[in-house]
């Protein structure tokens, strides 16, 4: 089930709400943590049923080693059960996500013909995946109280943060479901919570979504751009793909606190930053602190000289593009942000010497070659899309990028209204789109920070219907969140 869909908005949220909170009012507080479970379950099995078994099959796995390793007092019992737990967790999520990718690169350098098993990749597999490790690896070193299955099975199930994250701790949500003062519902979280749904589906429905109609056309046909219509696709995706995620992630943490449940922040206007350090310490929060957490500081983190350093960081962004994808592009794409944090730590000095007026135009401009490179299908069509723009032929942006975000409102505004009565550009509503956009991301107030000084009233009130009822009535032609592809 999408977050983006009347099914979700319209029957799921309240139904589940109601239940929850109906089940609590009578005391039935277990059975309304099992009424909780069984909706989150049904909004998973909602894509796919099968799915449903993967992930129950690997909840139910994952705590039975867990309680080995909890109940057992001899150290080779614990360890090889925990050997075990993260080879099936790490084995399940290597054979869906990687093989064919291992294949196709099997055959590309021995030239044999095996044949592709072209699996469908369970969707949130990386998330719940990663979610179970971090418990798995915490258990083990005995860092988890004695939850029971109910309360293990929420911490990996709940819906807001199942899908596409964020990937959140154990410590961070289970006290919060045992907390009897979250029992009732909270009139200022309801509020809260709907201001950031509100928010998080007008970033997908009513940006993100329109952007990505120019960007589809725009990566269709790379080898017809000219300098302008490419850059245009890089800025375009870009912003498309912060608005989607972080979209996401707003309506996740507001529908989390309709049941009084707070979840971390995943993203903090990451594109304000004007180094890459920056940018990583506020993008996909949650990804990065897994990462630092179980990989970078086991690893020796900074500990060991700039060197090892250094080289842990490599590896740790290496893996993180692996993460994102089984193909070139991603580990790549992780490979050169990892160089630059490692030139980030190398001058630091310097670059704390610099103007932030000259640094956030560079580093924003590394990040829009990244960042398309990741959209790219292959490292050839990154290329070509980067030879487009080194042309320097710039000119008008193609026809086929601003057809393509020409969404009903925008349609009916832009060519059934102002064209009559004036002679715009076919391009005016795209740069404009993308201007907004750019300037949202960069110089408004993102949801968290609206959050610290939120005040029930006519004007919060306001804006939110506004944006919620916009989004709704805009459903029908919106895509699925980019991140669930992750």
């Amino acid at each position: 089930m999408r977050f983006n869909s009347y099914i979700f908005i319209l029957l799921f949220l309240p139904l589940c709400v109601t239940g929850y909170f109906t089940l609590h009012r009578f005391r039935k507080h277990t059975w309304a943590k099992v009424y909780l479970l069984g909706m989150s379950l049904w909004f998973y099995g909602f894509f796919e049923w099968r799915y449903l078994l993967i992930m129950a099959s690997s909840i139910g796995v994952n705590y039975a080693m867990n309680r080995v390793m909890a109940r057992s007092r001899r150290e080779g019992i614990r360890r090889t059960a925990f050997i075990a737990g993260m080879a099936l967790n790490l084995g399940i999520l290597g054979y869906f996500k990687y093989t064919d990718f291992f294949i196709t690169n099997i055959n590309a350098v021995f030239g044999t013909h095996i044949n592709l098993l072209r699996l469908v990749l369970p969707l949130g597999i990386s998330f719940y995946t990663f979610q179970q490790i971090s418990y798995m690896i915490d258990s083990y070193h005995r860092k988890v109280p004695d939850y029971g299955f109910l309360d293990y099975a929420l911490f990996v199930a709940f819906f807001p943060q199942l899908v596409a994250g964020p990937i959140v701790l154990h410590s961070e949500i289970v006290p919060q479901f045992a907390d009897e003062k979250k029992y009732q519902p909270d009139s200022e979280n309801i509020l809260r919570g709907l201001y950031m749904l509100g928010f998080g589906l007008a970033k997908k429905v009513l940006l993100a979504d329109v952007l990505g109609g120019a960007v589809d056309w725009a990566y269709a046909n790379i080898a017809g751009l000219n300098s302008t219509s490419a850059f245009m696709a890089m800025l375009c995706y870009t912003l498309q793909i912060y608005l989607d995620f972080s979209g996401y992630c707003d309506i996740a943490s507001g529908c989390a606190l309709l049941f009084n449940i707070e979840l971390p922040v995943n993203f903090f206007s990451p594109f304000r930053q004007t180094t890459i350090a920056g940018f990583w310490k506020n993008w996909h929060i949650t990804l990065t602190r897994f990462f630092t957490t179980y990989v970078y500081i086991p690893l020796g983190g900074s500990r060991r000289g700039t060197a090892r350093a250094c080289l842990n960081t490599m590896i740790v962004f290496t893996l993180s593009g692996l993460w994102h994808g089984a193909g070139w592009t991603y580990i790549c794409f992780g490979m050169a942000y990892g160089i630059m944090l490692v030139f980030c730590r190398l001058f630091k000095k310097q670059l704390a010497a610099t103007p932030g007026w000259i640094l956030w135009p560079v580093t924003f401009i590394l990040q829009l070659f990244n960042i398309s490179m990741f959209r790219a299908n292959t490292l050839s069509d990154a290329w070509l899309l980067w030879s487009r723009l080194f042309r320097f032929d710039f000119g008008a942006i193609a026809s086929g990028m601003s057809q393509g975000i020409l969404r009903m409102e925008i349609d009916v505004v832009f060519n059934k209204i102002l064209r009559t009565v004036s002679a715009l550009p076919e391009w005016l509503p795209l740069v404009l789109l993308t201007a907004f956009c750019l300037y949202a991301s960069t110089g408004m107030k993102n949801v968290h920070e609206r959050l610290k000084y939120f005040r029930p009233g006519f004007k919060t009130g306001m804006v939110t219907v506004v944006l919620l009822v916009w989004s709704v009535l805009s459903l029908s032609g919106v895509t699925t969140f980019l991140y669930f592809n992750f």
